[in-house]
């Protein structure tokens, strides 16, 4: 039975301290769509996207009004378009026309974004894989709507080098082919270890080929629920920390499956998972690294700090866990720099620096994430950045991811405005140190030996 105290507590968690649903996201299978051309397969796509989104929006708002809380976004995760497509795509040209197609029905939906513009390559690449890998930055560039993402890796497969070495250069290309806004197809653009069949967060978003025809995925953000609570309790010791981390975390998590299950329901699809991440936003008060203040730094980025967001990840999986037995995408702590504005100021303090951001994705989610750097660092680099976080989440079994932003014309001490929830960045330091003959050798870094597990 809920409480009348419950109801009040949600009611201020949604007021005063940024409870929403971040995201519906309905996952849809399109592999029914491929046809022998390129027309006929668009008109497919199109065709089913209409048909079982044609009220997500709507359901969306009509849940958000009705039980009193903000379902910010609504979005679709689509089957990975080089499987889509390899029948039909012959050339990077071909792969555009569906990304057009796809950003046509989001258009017409209303829907935030549509992710699923992707390829897994993580053990080598298709000629259809290698031919959308090539059309990314034409397509980000000449839509608004589409997400892509590419899996360079995994714990089983180790990790394909060379698909690496070309993200590097499609990152490169995809900030230049959208310069005149910033680079902002980077900031739709990610490249992944160990994906998730079930991420309802973009840009890493698709629908994986072992999830039903269609699905309904909710991911649920509360950092500022968090953050308040803790206020509560300062000096307390760890274990009324996490104690008190974990029961709100359980709070959140029934707030999402209350939402998720109505959505499922009302839209005759089915309910997949919950994702139990922390998504910070702009929005003061809203801040992962909030928390970590909270917790007893002056700074994300001071000694520390991987303990002590190691803690909080942990803790809000373990809360969530108990309040939905349907848990995956990615669930931890989102720590994007451009979407906090706690990680903002520690890095205009001097405080946090790629490399600490980089020791710190060992124990969270997701990995290097919306994060400006020089418009003049070399693809190389950017090669070398993709592998280190495809390593960390290689060897250890979790989802890592580099979604970085090289401004052009952009150098350190600049500031970036992408806008939304996007928000803006301070331009990074990039190490100087050449990488270029590590990434230019072929083939792949083989799995670690605690892959071996049949």
């Amino acid at each position: 039975m809920i409480t009348i105290g419950e109801v009040l507590e949600t009611n201020k968690m949604i007021l005063e301290e940024n409870l929403d649903v971040r995201t519906i996201t309905m996952g849809i299978s399109l592999l029914d769509c491929a046809r022998g051309t390129v027309a006929e397969t668009c008109e497919m796509i199109y065709a089913k996207l209409m048909r079982l989104a044609e009220n997500l929006v709507k359901t969306g708002d009509d849940i958000g009004s009705e039980f009193g809380v903000p379902v910010i976004n609504k979005r679709i995760s689509v089957t990975p378009i080089a499987i889509v497509g390899a029948g039909c795509c012959k050339k990077p040209a071909d792969f555009v026309r569906i990304a057009k197609t796809l950003d046509k029905a989001a258009k017409k939906l209303g829907v935030n974004f549509i992710g699923g513009y992707s390829a897994i390559v993580s053990k080598g690449m298709t000629k259809a894989d290698a031919l959308l890998i090539r059309s990314i930055p034409e397509a980000l560039a000449a839509t608004e709507h589409i997400c892509s993402s590419v899996v360079v890796g995994s714990t089983k497969t180790g990790i394909d080098m060379d698909a690496v070495r070309m993200m590097g250069e499609i990152v490169k290309a995809t900030a230049e082919r959208t310069a005149a806004k910033d680079s902002l197809g980077c900031a739709k653009l990610v490249v992944l270890c160990n994906a998730p069949d079930d991420n309802p967060f973009m840009a890493g978003a698709f629908h994986g080929v072992s999830e039903a025809d269609a699905i309904i995925n909710v991911g649920v953000s509360g950092p500022g629920v968090v953050n308040h609570v803790l206020k509560s309790i300062r000096g307390a010791d760890f274990e009324t920390l996490c104690e008190t981390i974990k029961r709100t975390a359980f709070k959140i998590t029934r707030v999402g499956q209350l939402v998720a299950q109505e959505a499922a329901k009302r839209l005759g699809v089915p309910f997949g998972i919950i994702d139990l991440s922390l998504a910070p936003t702009p929005a003061v008060g809203d801040s992962v690294a909030d928390i970590l203040r909270e917790i007893g730094l002056e700074h994300p980025g001071a000694p520390g700090t991987t303990a002590a967001l190691a803690l909080l990840n942990d803790q809000v999986k373990k809360g969530g866990v108990m309040a939905t037995s349907y848990v995956g995408g990615l669930s931890g702590a989102f720590i994007p720099v451009s979407e906090d504005q706690g990680m903002i100021d520690a890095v205009d303090a001097g405080a946090l620096t790629i490399e600490k951001l980089e020791a710190m994705t060992c124990v969270c989610s997701v990995g290097l994430d919306m994060i400006a750097i020089p418009g003049d660092t070399p693809a190389s680099a950017i090669s070398g950045i993709i592998a280190d976080e495809a390593a960390i989440g290689m060897v250890n079994q979790k989802t890592t991811a580099v979604r970085v932003i090289p401004v052009i014309g952009k150098t350190v001490g600049d500031t970036v405005e992408f806008g939304g929830l996007l928000g803006h960045a301070p331009v990074m330091a990039v190490n100087k140190f050449s990488c270029e003959a590590f990434v230019s050798r072929r083939g792949r870094i083989p799995a670690p030996i605690h892959s071996f597990k049949n």
